[in-house]
């Protein structure tokens, strides 16, 4: 480091004299070591040494100079995917192109402009075309994957989908349901798996499983239209859809120990430099649109700043200015829906702890 060379001087085994060897540096080994292993856990330990920054010749633009030159109504490739959905699509709807052009491009824009729309549709009008997809919350995730099933325009499959409602908000309910049926009148089947009431209440036939979980499961209570399962006695889910039980709201809340944590200047991904407390010794609930920046903020900025602070976890935080309140927390722990384990010997027994005693 700041430009010295360091060697290692060590006798030799035979013979006579010192030998001289360089040292090729910290940075270097680590490189190096995670370009040539096969591991997987290897290449998973290093990059926690490693982050992501923008290239200082392009600036994160990936294109070389020659290719940025080129512009098409005054926006290079760069620009144009910089552009949020409900941007880009008035972009593309008014480009107006001479003849040759408009011969070359008409199949091309006509891709674009449905892509685009197929985007809108399922509720995702604010993303740009070059976030990261890893940065996209479940829900994103899940509806980009059917506007690209909607963009195929196949007839005669069957879909499965395994509860598409998660991390979705009631507002983007209808979006997606909306997009569902649109994949059914193409001439398609589709399965869904959800415990989402309206999602039951839009199917033409539902089968209910139960009448409950484990040993007192594997029945069919009751199949076909909603009236049917309302009226089925034995469905917990008629219970509920018909109104007979429902779930009471609390009448008291918990007014917590005094203390907040706050994070300052919250910036990651979606969140436009906000200030959030956090009540300790309460249940906090954060909710809100899908996109909205939910995730970003308890798991990527509040949750990492703990760990790193708290456990000595090497985890990189997103944006913010900071967190303050460390000293009225001991530590944190995150339990989310990764496996429990990687080897098959591990299970809810061994994780738990049963078989310690």
């Amino acid at each position: 480091t700041g430009g010295e060379k360091l060697e290692l001087h060590y006798d030799q085994p035979r013979g006579k004299g010192v030998l001289h060897q360089a040292f090729e540096g910290i940075c270097s080994n680590l490189e190096r070591r995670y370009n040539e292993t096969q591991s997987e856990a290897s290449k998973k330990e290093i990059e926690e040494y490693l982050s992501q920054c923008p290239c200082p010749a392009c600036k994160g633009r990936r294109l070389r100079p020659e290719a940025l030159a080129v512009t098409v109504g005054g926006l290079s490739i760069f620009d144009a995917t910089e552009l949020p959905v409900d941007q880009a699509l008035p972009f593309f709807n008014g480009l107006e192109l001479t003849g040759n052009q408009q011969l070359i491009a008409a199949q091309i824009l006509k891709e674009i402009r449905a892509r685009l729309g197929f985007l809108q549709s399922v509720g995702l009008s604010y993303l740009t075309l070059s976030r990261a997809s890893g940065t996209l919350s479940g829900g994103e995730s899940q509806r980009i994957r059917l506007a690209t099933q909607i963009g195929s325009s196949l007839m005669g499959v069957l879909y499965i989908l395994d509860e598409p409602s998660i991390g979705l908000h009631q507002r983007d309910n209808d979006k997606l349901l909306a997009t569902l049926c649109r994949l059914r009148d193409l001439g398609n089947t589709l399965i869904v798996v959800e415990h989402d009431e309206d999602t039951m209440r839009s199917a033409d036939y539902i089968v209910d499983v139960g009448p409950g979980a484990g040993v007192h499961g594997g029945e069919i209570v009751a199949a076909g239209s909603v009236k049917d399962i309302c009226k089925a006695k034995r469905s917990i889910t008629g219970d509920y859809l018909s109104g007979r039980k429902r779930i009471a709201v609390p009448q008291t809340r918990r007014t917590g120990n005094g203390h907040c944590l706050t994070v300052k200047g919250a910036r990651e991904n979606n969140l436009r430099n906000i200030d959030v407390s956090f009540p300790l010794g309460e249940f906090i609930c954060v909710t809100g649109i899908s996109g909205s920046g939910k995730s970003s903020l308890i798991n990527e900025i509040l949750y990492k700043t703990l760990a790193s602070e708290l456990n000595g976890a090497r985890s990189r935080a997103g944006k913010c200015d900071g967190v303050e309140g460390l000293e009225f927390v001991d530590k944190v722990i995150g339990i989310d829906q990764q496996p429990i384990g990687r080897t098959p010997r591990s299970n809810p027994a061994t994780y738990t702890g049963v078989f310690n005693d």
